[in-house]
């Protein structure tokens, strides 16, 4: 029986990630090493089956998704439920200015920030349908990490998912009796391509 295997892969780094800013559902595209990073990936993942590739329609994650998709000759489909987590009035902030602006204590005020239940809810519909609907194929999902995580909690409890999720990173999930981690958070291909 044909197993039905997912890539969950985080998109590749903006300048909001290296200014520290909280990307959120603002649009904010790949800068040119985040693009070396869909490339690096990209060139990894050419030797391996995989047959369907899904972004969330953030331009980040379709950005990184299209160069993928480009060099394994497959169509991006893009799914709303795999946008990042909103982050309401906090979105475009860095730490700093969300300490000068609300306090020490702004994480606990009501900023319009999406709880992790609402997120992980999303990430787990859209993982549910994907398994349904294509049970036995090998499925590449281009999403972020706040959504990756909190999702990945659910999938896989029994594995430790602390580990913050790197920049083009791909975790490889099976679905036996229920998923099984194969690969957690591996971004081997971005040391592999400095060399």
């Amino acid at each position: 029986m044909n197993v039905t295997k997912i890539g969950l892969i985080r998109h590749g780094i903006t300048e909001w990630n290296i200014e520290k800013r909280v990307q959120g559902q603002s649009d904010i595209p790949l800068n040119d090493t985040g693009r070396q990073q869909a490339r690096s990936l990209a060139n990894r993942l050419k030797s391996e089956e995989w047959d369907y590739i899904f972004a969330s329609d953030l331009i980040r994650a379709k950005e990184t998704a299209e160069i993928i998709a480009q060099t394994m000759g497959l169509h991006v489909k893009t799914d709303e439920r795999l946008r990042e987590m909103y982050c309401g009035e906090i979105e475009g902030t860095t730490l700093d200015e969300r300490v000068s602006r609300w306090g020490d204590e702004w994480g606990k005020l009501e900023l319009g920030i999406e709880d992790d239940e609402t997120i992980m809810s999303r990430g787990m519909s859209f993982i549910e349908d994907i398994s349904t609907s294509l049970p036995g194929e090998k499925v590449l999902i281009i999403s972020h990490g706040a959504l990756l995580g909190v999702t990945l909690k659910k999938l896989i409890p029994h594995v430790d998912t602390e580990e913050h999720l790197k920049n083009t990173s791909i975790t490889v999930l099976n679905l036996k009796s229920k998923w099984e981690c194969e690969l957690y958070n591996c971004a081997r291909h971005l040391n592999e391509s400095l060399n």
